[in-house]
Parts: C-alpha cells; structure tokens; sequence
C-alpha cells in the first residue's frame, strides 16, 4: 500500500489500482505504464515538480507524451517564473522517488496543476506512488483530492 492509494481508499472516491514489473533499464517511466499496461498515452499522466521564483514547489500533471510548458506553468500559479527542481529535493517533500511520484497522498501537499486534456477522459492514469503502479481516476476526483486547478500547461510545439 502506498500513501496515494490509501488517501483514495479513505476519500471513497472511485479508482482501480494497476501494476506491471518495472524494468530497472527503463529510462521513461510513463512509456514503460503506457507498454506494460496497454494503456492510451494520452491517458497516463506524469508528475513533474517545479520550482517557482526558485523558492517554492508546486506539482504539474500533464500526459507521458507532452511537454511541460514551463511558462504556462508560472503563469498559472501567479510567479515570474519555473524550473525544473531537483531530485533530491522531490523526494524528501513528496515522500517519493522519481519514477514513482504521485499527485496522491505527497508528504506535503504542493500546488498542483492537472493539464486541461485530463477533463477529456472518464479516467485517467497516474502512478501510484512506487515504480510499476497506476491508479486510475476521474480527473475530477483527482483534482478535489490534490487541490489541483486544471490549465493549458503542455508546450505547444
């Protein structure tokens, strides 16, 4: 059981809990769910954190096969600007390594900003905390249990 799972358990919302075996070789974690699981790759979600004005966190949800704007992502949360924050950093604030962040039950619940393709879906999916585990949620329900705002955050290349 991890953190994600269990706040989704106990808000009653309703999800379903996938897992694979993940490869330790694999170097993109959303592909691997995407493959292993036979899942649309608009559908799977990752979670990426970001520095704002380089002193606070905030989390990005947006689909394995786009690319973070990070100036949509500024914007949308009111700073000048956004970048990239470190590895270590992400795992001591959300409670998970890399490959298994989850929007879901993250030691301290950052801002957070579920791109807006996520309200085209009945479902979508994001890890569930460890490396080879989804979750499957309404977007909706997602957004209420993360506090998250919905946004055009995707680079539009």
């Amino acid at each position: 059981m991890t953190p994600a799972i269990d706040l989704a358990r106990k808000s009653g919302v309703a999800h379903q809990v996938l897992s694979y075996t993940h490869d330790p070789q694999a170097t993109s974690y959303g592909n691997e769910a995407v493959e292993k699981l036979n899942l649309p790759a608009e559908q799977v979600f990752k979670t990426l954190v970001v520095n704002l004005d380089s002193k606070q966190l905030a989390v990005a949800v947006l689909p394995v096969s786009g690319k973070l704007s990070l100036k949509s992502m500024a914007k949308t949360l009111g700073a000048k600007k956004a970048d990239m924050a470190d590895k270590a950093q992400v795992e001591k604030v959300t409670g998970y390594v890399l490959g298994g962040v989850s929007p879901l039950g993250q030691k301290k619940q950052l801002k957070t900003v579920i791109d807006i393709s996520a309200c085209s879906y009945a479902a979508v999916y994001v890890s569930a905390g460890r490396r080879g585990l989804e979750i499957a949620i309404s977007p909706d329900d997602l957004s209420a249990l993360t506090g998250a705002v919905f946004a055009s955050i995707q680079s539009q290349a």
